[in-house]
């Protein structure tokens, strides 16, 4: 089930609601999680168990450790429940990766395992870890309520693409929170808002990408608006499902980080990154980054660091490897920003920084969503005129033709611009209405475009 399917909007959402808001305070996670567990269980019955599993060893190590904190035995039980956990992503994610890669390079025949990989599961294992790991540091107290902690991980709102949540950051919610008219309204608004970019932008750039892949008459001209409608539409599916996460989040009186903040405007690689996918940066860097002495080392062991993080990131998306020269790609850019472009790029102008930073993230998204480094490669070549192709052609431009007022409200809806406007209106006495009729127009909008059977899965659930 996801968020953006009749089912989801018409069914399970109203009854959830319902069930939740009629039952007393006490008896509020209990539905969550029993919500969560359907929720789960409609898209992946069989690896609801796993899920189950997980919270359940996390919630026995957590007890445990806190009696053994700072001995050998305490750091033991560190180790063991973060190995299983990372062991389950292992297997599921990775295994066939690697196994693949050893068949290649050995030359021999190594059977696959071909294991269907369980939804969400990169996002609820990051949030199992942030849990033991916090109360192995003393950073938040165990859980000693197994349903406040299988709520926290299974959590529907945030559980298969994010945005990752810190146990630290919503254990006091767990507990006790404030349900309002006020809250229940910011997130419904919000929820909504994120509706409308997937569905009605994200899915529509995804069809562009897809003529783009099915045309029969490419160009240089098409490849350019190939990797530009991809780099909007994971912008706006990503961003579009955190919405909905963070929207639902509220509703339920809880208080979810930011996972982008228009990543676009940025002006260098740095910058964006503090934008884009908040909540996977701050975890890496405050689980890996850190502790493995951040910038307060050696410069060699500096740029160690940061090629670790990033390669850890570009596995994390996938198990490919075009993931992970996705991942190294970014890194040697932030050393290069750190090491020689610093003082050069405060000196440019800010529109050559912001050119410059649109183009490196192009770059980067059309190795990311290529199916294999052939793929990526082609890719590349036909954008700067090196597989032979023309500069239009006939099908380029009834595309372009076609898709330019979506691509021109995408490019409008990635900047601040539009939030600015509204910021400024909302006092003004039409507004209330205009928002209302707003949310009502994107709802009614959504649910034609998915009664007539047009829709395509969030991008990240890939991963």
């Amino acid at each position: 089930m996801v968020f953006s399917s009749l089912s989801f909007l018409y069914a399970f959402l109203p009854l959830t609601l319902a069930v939740y808001f009629a039952v007393p305070q006490k008896l509020k996670n209990t539905v969550l999680l029993l919500s969560s567990l359907i929720f789960y269980w409609w898209g992946e019955p069989k690896y609801t168990l796993l899920m189950l599993f997980t919270v359940t060893f996390c919630y026995g190590a957590g007890r445990l450790m806190e009696k053994r904190r700072g001995t050998r035995a305490g750091k033991a039980l560190l180790i063991l429940s973060a190995a299983v956990p990372l062991g389950f992503l292992a297997v599921f994610k990775y295994a066939d990766f690697f196994l693949g890669s050893l068949s290649h390079l050995t030359g021999t025949n190594i059977p696959l395992l071909k294991l269907a990989l369980p939804a969400g599961i990169s996002f609820y294992t990051f949030q199992a870890l942030s849990y033991v790991i916090d109360v192995y540091r003393g950073d938040t107290p165990a859980q000693k309520n197994f349903i406040n902690l299988a709520a926290y991980i299974s959590l529907f709102p945030q559980l298969i693409a994010g945005p990752i949540v810190r146990y630290t950051t919503v254990a006091g919610e767990l507990t006790a929170r404030t349900h309002s008219a006020e809250n229940a309204a910011l997130g419904m608004r919000r929820f909504v808002l994120g509706l409308g970019k997937k569905v009605l932008i994200a899915n529509l750039l995804g069809s562009l990408c897809s003529a783009y892949r099915d045309s029969g008459d490419p160009s240089v001209l098409f490849s350019w608006i190939y990797a530009l409608s991809f780099s909007l539409q994971i912008y706006f599916d990503f961003s579009a499902y955190s919405d909905m996460a963070i929207g639902l989040g509220r509703i339920f009186g809880f208080h979810f980080c930011e996972n982008f903040d228009y990543p676009y405007i940025s002006k260098s690689i740095t910058e964006f990154w503090r934008r884009w996918h908040i909540s996977l940066g701050s975890w890496f860097r405050d689980y890996v980054y850190i502790p493995l002495g951040g910038n307060r080392v050696k410069p060699l062991r500096h740029i160690f660091n940061i090629l670790t993080v990033w390669l850890l990131t570009g596995l994390w998306h996938g198990a490919g490897w075009n993931f992970i020269i996705w991942g190294l790609y970014f890194g040697l850019l932030l050393i290069a920003e750190k090491l020689l472009l610093k003082k050069p790029l405060e000196k440019a102008p800010a529109f050559l920084r912001h050119v410059y930073v649109i183009f490196a993230v192009i770059i980067s998204f059309v190795i990311f969503n290529a199916d294999s480094l052939t793929v990526a490669t082609g890719d590349l070549k036909a954008m700067f005129g090196l597989a032979g192709l023309p500069f239009s052609s006939a099908d380029t431009i009834y595309q372009l033709k076609s898709y330019a007022v979506l691509l021109l409200l995408a490019i409008f809806g990635a900047t601040p611009i539009a939030k600015k406007l509204a910021l400024r209106l909302e006092n003004k006495r039409f507004f209330f209405v205009a928002e209302i009729l707003t949310m009502a127009a994107i709802i009614i909008a959504v649910s034609a475009y998915l009664v007539d059977g047009s829709f395509n899965p969030f991008l990240y659930f890939r991963f």
